[in-house]
């Protein structure tokens, strides 16, 4: 039975009040949350230990810690170091005017109709409003999460930076700074790195800009004064997502012209994954074994994922505004407050302000909470080696995890406590795909997540809960539901099978 993402909703809510009593409502059906079944852990002193810390409190944190929640683990902490309302890149540095994803993913709801973005978007504007709307608009997805914490009631801790991360007996103890940190640290038996994008690594800064002064250039995650380009020549490095939203944002601040200098030949023009993307996909990709995953992932960022159409067209409108194709940048100097631009065609480029649409890189090693032992963190290319014609240094750096998010040592024994810290971000893509970081995947990737963490917090307490099982002495039966009766003898029984 195919579905029509048009055709207006039967019982929609009529407002967010509406929507709000029958997210509360389902969730009583489905008897969230349950009861906490977690054996406590005691240790010396007063200090309580958290069977789970998140950190972030963005889209991968909030339904990470829905998951746990209705997994009956109730006993966390959700920090983030962002202001409230404003975690995640939604308001910050992304700067793209709609999101790349159908408005009919489900996104984090998690199986639950009543927490969609299509719910919240109809009960407020209407089915016809729905069928006219193309793409989710950036600022509204943020407005959609700030509710959907609002709604399931999510104790996120903001003000809350994470600065280590740091083995303790059997636990983790994270270090903690920022306005809103309650305490200087906390205890934790698991740690979910629910950090985003840039969460297993860092942005990816070129070596071209070592000399540069900073006032000169910033990354597309920096946060840019686009009012001050006003009038400047502005040249933007790459041509994905994110450099196409900066040069649109430069564009429309009025830049005397935006120049993208691109090291393909090509305009990158097919989302590959996009094509493939199914359960299936998602639950087979884990499984599939280190050759066919490193094919897939090689492929996709060999081939790139293209900046979306209505992104590309917001800068190619502009009268102003090139695209430089075979153009890698080789150097940049300053020639007096110009910028002067080296290029792989022998030609430079002058310019006023340089901005990297370069991304991220995936480094454990740039993870400061990890300091002092992500060198021992297992990574693929310490793992597996490519076919000739395969290798992919960038691919090489991602983290080999294992199949609960966990990270695993280079040299076992060296570093155990690693089975405690969970990547529910980017860097899982390698090994288990993109179910910690993309819309479409992220609920499958939370219930799995909270299914391996409560399948670790029950062995590793076995013995308690055998205790629980041969303690539990609550009857069903109080002994006035039958009457014993003796067994009746041989010869009247004898009689009976005769008639």
């Amino acid at each position: 039975m195919a579905y029509d993402v048009q055709a207006p909703l039967q019982s929609a809510a009529g407002g967010l009040a509406e929507l709000e009593q029958r997210v509360h409502d389902d969730l009583a059906c489905l008897c969230y949350p349950p009861s906490n079944w977690v054996v406590p852990t005691a240790v010396e002193g007063e200090e309580q230990v958290h069977d789970v810390v998140v950190i972030g409190g963005g889209m991968c944190g909030l339904v990470a810690s829905f998951a746990l929640i209705g997994a009956g683990i109730q006993n966390i902490r959700i920090f983030d170091r962002s202001p409230v309302g404003f975690e995640g890149p939604w308001l910050t540095y992304a700067r793209m005017e709609t999101l790349r994803s159908p408005k009919q993913l489900t996104g984090p709801a998690y199986g639950m109709a009543s927490l969609t973005f299509r719910a919240w978007y109809v009960a407020q504007f209407g089915s016809e409003t729905w069928a006219e709307l193309d793409k989710i608009p950036r600022p509204m997805w943020m407005e959609y999460l700030r509710w959907y914490r609002k709604v399931l009631d999510l104790p996120v801790e903001n003000g809350v930076e994470v600065k280590t991360i740091l083995p303790e007996g059997e636990l983790m103890r994270l270090t903690l700074s920022g306005d809103g940190a309650r305490e200087k640290s906390v205890l934790a038996r698991k740690v979910v790195m629910a950090t985003g994008r840039d969460g297993m690594g860092h942005p990816s800064i070129p070596g071209f800009v070592d000399g540069l002064p900073a006032k000169y250039w910033a990354h597309s995650s920096h946060d840019i004064d686009f009012a001050a380009l006003r009038g400047k020549r502005v040249v933007v490095v790459g041509v994905g997502a994110s450099a196409v939203d900066n040069a649109a944002e430069a564009l429309e601040a009025g830049a005397a012209e935006v120049r993208h200098l691109i090291r393909r030949k090509e305009m990158p023009c097919i989302n590959k994954l996009m094509g493939i993307g199914s359960f299936g996909f998602t639950a087979a990709f884990p499984q599939l074994g280190d050759a066919r995953r490193w094919q897939i992932m090689n492929y996709s960022l060999r081939t790139q994922t293209p900046a979306p159409r209505g992104s590309t067209m917001r800068v190619s409108r502009h009268p102003n505004a090139w695209f430089h194709f075979d153009a890698a940048v080789e150097k940049t100097e300053l020639d007096g407050d110009e910028i002067v631009i080296s290029t792989s065609q022998g030609k430079t480029v002058r310019a006023d302000f340089l901005i990297l649409g370069t991304g991220f890189g995936v480094d454990p090693l740039a993870r400061k909470e990890l300091d002092g032992y992500a060198d021992k963190i297992l990574l693929w290319q310490d793992r597996f080696t490519p076919p000739e014609g395969q290798e992919n240094t960038e691919l090489g750096n991602y983290p080999y995890l294992a199949n609960d998010f966990t990270f695993l040592e280079r040299e076992p024994g060296q570093a155990p406590w690693l089975a405690n810290i969970h990547s529910f971000n980017s860097g899982a893509a390698a090994s288990l795909g993109k179910m910690s970081g993309d819309i479409p995947g992220i609920s499958e990737g939370a219930a799995w997540l909270a299914r391996e963490i409560a399948a670790k917090l029950y062995t590793e307490n076995f013995g308690q809960y055998w205790q629980r099982l041969l303690d539990y002495d609550t009857p069903e039966l109080r002994g006035d539901e039958w009457t014993a009766s003796p067994l009746p003898d041989e010869a009247r029984t004898a009689v009976r099978q005769q008639a």
